[in-house]
């Protein structure tokens, strides 16, 4: 691309020459012509300042195994073509600062792995934590290990510290969060020689620590290890408000199950004709996690009292309707748009949906009415059993929603398998009673944090401005980003591996956890590659388009040496047609 900066001397200048070769033209001196007409295009070159726009050079970089890169390097890519990258690459947080440019580049061939695994839980749930080692070979196992080294849980065995409560046990609560089957989180064998391994771990207190988790060959050796920081915090006390037309086993073991965990209940049951049980709550209820009520308290209700609950559901609040005990199909399609069908008698032991949780088989029967497999309409499956058979199905309603549990006869279990029963019962209420409530705290995006490499710190709720407050830092203020329309977002270079404690006004206090720059190598080395890939994609047009340039003024000096040969050859020659005498 040629740039003209003085167009109008280089103009004249043209003009000036092709005007004396058209006046050498009549004269029929050509060659005359010629020389003037060549001076006058040099002497417009030589005024015009042209730049032309060349390729920039690709500029080499070389990452070490930890990601190091030079600094001389890191300044030039700003400069360069393209970048010919030799390593793993960098990590996002560095990729982020550094301008678009094609990338060039093989990934290594050492082994990768990643962690997935919740850095904050409440206390009760299952803590998960999955591997997954795509250049795995052969057969291996995961382990995780207490802070002083006791086995908690063993992939090879599926057998956790303690009881086998706490085995397999988020199985269904995964689906419900996924709404799929959770097969990738089942404990793998010894023999098996898949890419992934689970193991599953009942935290006992509410606090943060730094668990290890290790991954063993067949032989016993370690093949890669490392820390797995945790936040168990206290539970959220859920506050239920429970309407039931007709008492049953199911909605008693429910009742018995939220009391246990700590919840506040506003309950009543109708017993009979102006006869009914109520259970009070011990603190006032104003705004409920979610209303309980069995199908025919609603297909009882009064058209007035059945629009006030709708009107609360579209206020945000979710409605939870056991499907045991529906009997007006009508009424349903009529009110919610939901479309359900009586339970076929030939087809019922197949339609039972079968839960494997805490080492306990649980077998539910259907409701007498439930939606198809595929509800349609505003109708999606919420969640699914271990035999991706759903048992569970919503519909949004502005900011609430309606949830349809089309299984029951749960109360069997109540007394055979009280853990099972409890965890499933935590999974559902945890999906679908607390699945809108955090919309306050910390939003810890950075899966592996690092001393001096910049991390990002979001927090909800708040509002932006708010100064976010490190122990052993400098204050800093959560500015809104246009990519979290919901967060603000703060940038922290920490400085040591460990725990940083994190206020703001309006928020509980929280924690992020630094690791050492020697801990997991090979999830380090993943990250950078996919930070790397990341960076290739933002890049792939930039050759396309032709940013990756740089404009050079092209050189004066050759066009006035020729202007003036130029001028020097009319001089002869004008010279030699105009002897002087004598």
């Amino acid at each position: 691309m040629i740039t003209i900066t003085q167009l109008a001397p280089a103009c004249v200048a043209l003009a000036v020459g092709i005007l004396s070769a058209v006046l050498y033209g009549r004269r029929r001196r050509w060659l005359d012509a010629l020389l003037v007409l060549l001076a006058g295009v040099a002497l417009a070159a030589a005024l015009a300042e042209v730049r032309l726009r060349v390729p920039a050079p690709a500029q080499a970089v070389t990452t070490d195994s930890r990601g190091a890169i030079a600094d001389a390097q890191l300044q030039a890519i700003a400069d360069a073509g393209a970048i010919d990258l030799a390593g793993d690459g960098l990590r996002a947080a560095q990729w982020q600062d550094l301008p678009a440019r094609p990338l060039r580049w093989t990934p290594g061939k050492e082994e990768a792995l990643s962690l997935d695994f919740p850095r904050t839980m409440a206390l009760g749930r299952v803590f998960t934590l999955t591997m997954h080692r795509p250049q795995a070979q052969g057969a291996w196992r995961l382990q995780l290990l207490a802070e002083n080294g006791q086995v908690l849980a063993d992939s090879a065995t599926g057998a956790s510290d303690g009881a086998d409560a706490t085995r397999a046990a988020n199985a269904a609560i995964a689906a419900i969060a996924a709404n799929a089957v959770n097969t990738a989180k089942v404990p793998g064998k010894a023999g098996d020689q898949s890419t992934q391994r689970s193991v599953q771990w009942l935290p006992p207190v509410a606090e943060a620590m730094v668990l290890q988790a290790r991954v063993l060959d067949t032989g016993g050796k370690v093949v890669a290890a490392g820390p797995v920081p945790l936040q168990v915090t206290a539970p959220v006390p859920l506050n239920i408000v429970g309407r039931f037309n007709a008492p049953s086993f199911d909605a008693s073991a429910l009742n018995r199950l939220l009391t246990d965990g700590g919840a506040v209940l506003d309950w009543q049951v109708v017993l009979g004709k102006a006869i009914a049980r109520s259970e009070t709550a011990r603190a006032p209820i104003t705004a409920p996690n979610a209303l309980v009520v069995d199908a025919a308290h609603v297909e009882q209700l009064a058209p007035g009292a059945r629009t006030a609950l709708l009107a609360q559901v579209r206020q945000g609040v979710p409605l939870v309707v056991l499907g045991g005990n529906a009997a007006d199909a009508a009424l349903w399609q009529r009110e919610l748009g939901l479309r359900v069908r009586p339970q076929s008698p030939t087809t019922e032991q197949e339609d039972q949906r079968r839960f494997t949780i805490a080492g306990e088989e649980m077998t539910l029967a259907p409701a007498a009415l439930n939606p198809d497999d595929a509800p349609g309409g505003e109708w999606t499956v919420l969640a699914r059993d271990s035999k991706s058979r759903p048992w569970a199905w919503q519909r949004t309603m502005g900011p609430g929603r309606v949830v349809w549990i089309g299984v029951a006869d749960w109360h069997r279990y109540a007394i055979s398998a009280p853990r099972a029963l409890a965890l499933w019962w935590q999974g559902a209420m945890d999906a679908m009673a607390l699945a809108g409530e955090h919309k306050t705290g910390w939003v810890l995006a950075d899966p592996l944090p690092l001393p001096g490499l910049r991390t990002e710190i979001c927090a909800q709720g708040v509002k932006p401005g708010a100064v976010l407050r490190i122990d052993g830092l400098a204050d800093v203020r959560l500015l809104a980003r246009e990519d979290k329309a919901d967060a603000v977002c703060a940038a922290v270079w920490p400085p040591q591996p460990g725990w940083l404690v994190l206020r703001s006004a309006g928020l509980e206090a929280g924690r992020q956890y630094v690791y050492a720059p020697g801990d997991w190598p090979a999830w380090q080395r993943g990250l950078r590659r996919e930070a790397t890939a990341v960076y290739a994609a933002r890049a792939s047009g930039i050759e396309v388009a032709g940013t990756a340039s740089h404009v050079r003024p092209l050189p004066v000096m050759p066009f006035a040496v020729l202007f003036a040969l130029c001028l020097l050859a009319l001089w002869w020659r004008e010279q030699s047609s105009n002897p002087k005498s004598g």
